[in-house]
């Protein structure tokens, strides 16, 4: 399979779902400069994006887990989270494609509020990560 056939499963296979980011609660999504703002703050900052995004270009400290709109992310989702606290302050971001049709952030919000975090935030990346961070100059790491 041509792996711009599998993009479009995945993303059919999630809107399926009704697991698309538009569907997290506004209260709980950040624009991309309250991000920057909170960088000093040290939160636990989430990449739950492809792999080929996150390698040429992240937010410094990010971590990745991976794509969370597959059971893999979500195993990974779980295992990075299980030691902290529940009112830690965990900031999730994807970036791989328009906001409206992320399949990764909402599948990881989800997780993370049925395991009990109190404190999670999902960044808003209106069009993907290059155009509403990297574009932006906001600071980047490899």
């Amino acid at each position: 399979m041509k792996p711009g056939i599998l993009l479009v499963v995945v993303l059919l296979s999630t809107f399926a779902q009704g697991q698309s980011a538009k569907t997290v609660d506004s209260k709980y999504v950040i624009e991309p400069t309250t991000l920057v703002s909170i960088l000093l703050q040290k939160p636990t900052i989430l990449n739950v994006g492809p792999k080929a995004i996150y390698a040429q270009a992240h937010v410094p400290g990010s971590e990745y887990v991976g794509m969370t709109s597959q059971p893999d992310g979500i195993k990974a989702l779980r295992n990075r989270v299980k030691t902290l606290p529940k009112d830690k302050l965990i900031v999730l971001y994807c970036g791989c494609c328009p906001w409206d049709v992320c399949p990764n952030i909402a599948p990881a919000f989800n997780e993370l509020k049925t395991l009990g975090f109190k404190n999670v935030r999902v960044v808003h990346m209106a069009r993907n990560f290059g155009h509403d961070w990297v574009d932006m100059g906001f600071p980047v790491a490899k």
